[in-house]
């Protein structure tokens, strides 16, 4: 029996030129992802709010990668500073093999810029636990594709004030 491995946790952090409600609203747009992680080399290919309303805690989605279609909800939701994701991927014969929660804490910082800690968590279940240091190494650079592309939609797009 493998024992039990300590999830993967990492912090990346950016300041992006754009005051914090705008950040916000941006990450909590989950039909909106597709506009500026298109072309950068992320595995996400489409993403897809399931559920009806405003986005707030519970609010669910779908993610279309290059692995596969991965569903997922809003665990923790607090205007302007803080949204959770949880998502989750299962085996074909049901059995949970990786969970993740990409977390975002924004705070102001300065004129119109907002520091984004993005916080990755992944765990891998069964079999999966093995490629831990593979997982990490993938895990490490979508997240950072994800918020470098975060930044580069608001230096390439005018910004409101």
């Amino acid at each position: 029996m493998l024992a039990r491995m300590r999830p993967i946790e990492f912090e990346i952090e950016r300041t992006i030129r754009a005051p914090i409600d705008l950040v916000f609203a941006r990450l909590v747009d989950i039909d909106g992802h597709n506009d500026w992680m298109a072309g950068t080399g992320s595995m996400l290919k489409h993403t897809r709010q399931t559920s009806p309303g405003e986005p707030r805690v519970g609010t669910t989605f779908v993610d279309e990668t290059t692995q596969g279609t991965t569903p997922g909800e809003i665990v923790e939701l607090e205007a302007p500073h803080t949204i959770v994701f949880h998502w989750w991927d299962r085996s074909r014969s049901g059995r949970l093999t990786f969970e993740g929660w990409p977390s975002y804490h924004l705070e102001s910082s300065g004129d119109n810029e907002t520091l984004v800690r993005h916080r990755g968590k992944l765990v891998s279940y069964g079999v999966w636990r093995l490629g831990t240091p593979l997982w990490r190494r993938l895990a490490v650079r979508e997240r950072t594709i994800t918020v470098d592309a975060l930044k580069a939609s608001f230096e390439e797009a005018p910004r409101s004030t």
